[in-house]
């Protein structure tokens, strides 16, 4: 026998308790998403503030009032960054930022290297179902685009090691092809004066985005990530070379990088050779696809500095002012001072997403501490710098939605400078 419910069997004070509990659900909601908006502000004020600080450059007193957009319209100003409190930029001065000719192609990950007044830009994606096979040359004496030239047939397309002696210039390694495809162990050298290219012995092993410097007469190159795209690694070798010709036919093992992982800034100053940033992990190639689609793995984003002297022994420098990944040739060296143009920082803690950076960093080598010395015209990563007659120069890279959404979107061509004078 089922024994039926009476129709009035609530009674009120337990119709009166559940109201209770769902408006005690609906505050308790609110504050979660009160605390998750505020999340990544509070762990952003852990990112070293006290080990940098804030500068206001030395602006020459001559320089246009407005933003010039060549080859478009003039506008009075760029737009205010309206942020929402959960991407924590770093506080920044404001810089005054110039539009120049655009790149040719709209370029990610592409690489860099500037001797005297050109800067050689090469390969990379224009998105992730196409990359590039060519070098763009751009003329800071003309401010123009002047040439383009290919690049060996089986010469990796983004994710390389370039350093560059002052005329030659050697690429190691990196990925072939788009998506997230595998890696090539294959080194290049380019005669900047002839346009030729040579072959090199090749990598050890094939490594995406390794930190690549030329360093005591030879070619170094630390780090990336191994040939599952994902896994950091930390080996070191290098090569002696000399006049785009290699002096030993392999490889030689060196002290371990400390730390493992691709997308980092390399940098040799005074006869010492600095690493900065990077990150551990990257994307991976979706199990079983056709074309090597791009699959989200976890990512940590450090701001971790290191260097190497005549001892052959890595010692920490301070970390940057926050997490800072994909700037292999977003460095430029002014004054003693090593000043790094955007990149990427650590995952939102809430949504996830990437979050670009666009700040200008500078390092004083001379009293080794971090600045903050103004924003970017907008957030970008993979940017190309360069430095030539007091200007700053980027061009390229990934840009962030808009000034109040740092997550990233549009490769672009763009190309930018403003006049930076540091203080010793």
């Amino acid at each position: 026998m089922v024994r039926s419910v009476p129709k009035h069997s609530f009674s009120k004070p337990i119709i009166i308790l559940l109201a209770f509990v769902a408006l005690l659900g609906i505050s308790l909601t609110r504050d979660f998403r009160s605390a998750s908006s505020s999340a990544y502000v509070s762990f952003a004020t852990t990112w070293g503030r006290d080990k940098y600080h804030i500068i206001s450059p030395n602006v020459s007193s001559d320089y246009p009032k407005k933003f010039e957009n060549v080859g478009g319209n003039n506008t009075d100003r760029y737009p205010e960054r309206a942020l929402a409190r959960t991407y924590a930029d770093l506080p920044a001065p404001e810089l005054k930022w110039e539009q120049m000719p655009s790149a040719p192609v709209p370029r990610l990950d592409g690489y860099s290297v500037q001797i005297k007044n050109l800067l050689y830009v090469f390969a990379g994606y224009a998105n992730l179902d196409h990359v590039h096979s060519h070098v763009d040359v751009y003329s800071f004496s003309t401010n123009t685009w002047t040439e383009s030239f290919e690049i060996p047939a089986d010469m990796a397309n983004s994710h390389l090691g370039v350093a560059t002696d002052g005329r030659y210039i050697y690429i190691v390694t990196g990925q072939y092809g788009p998506q997230c495809r595998g890696p090539t162990a294959n080194t290049f050298v380019l005669d900047t004066d002839t346009r030729k290219w040579e072959s090199l012995p090749p990598l050890p092993a094939p490594r995406y985005a390794p930190a690549t410097q030329l360093w005591k007469g030879r070619l170094h190159v630390m780090g990336g990530s191994k040939e599952n795209r994902h896994t950091p690694g930390i080996d070191h070798w290098s090569l002696a070379v000399a006049n785009g010709k290699a002096l030993e036919k392999q490889w030689r093992r060196e002290v371990p990088i400390p730390r493992g992982g691709p997308h980092r800034a390399c940098v040799v100053v005074d006869d010492r050779l600095y690493v900065i940033g990077g990150q551990e992990g990257d994307f991976m190639a979706k199990p079983g696809s056709p074309i090597f689609k791009c699959s989200r793995r976890f990512e940590v984003v450090y701001g971790d500095v290191y260097m190497l002297d005549e001892t052959m022994k890595w010692k920490g420098l301070p970390s940057m002012p926050k997490p800072d990944s994909h700037i292999e040739c977003s460095w430029v060296v002014v004054n003693n001072s090593i000043v790094i143009v955007g990149g990427t920082t650590e995952k939102h803690p809430v949504t996830k997403r990437m979050i670009l950076v666009g700040e200008v960093f500078q390092f004083n080598l001379n009293t080794l501490t971090w600045s903050v010395i103004g924003k970017m015209p907008y957030r970008a990563k993979t940017t190309q710098a360069g430095f030539w007659d007091g200007w700053l120069y980027f061009t390229s890279g990934q840009r962030d939605r808009g000034p109040d959404n740092p997550q990233p979107r549009k490769v672009v061509g763009d190309m930018w400078r403003t006049k930076l004078r540091l203080l010793h």
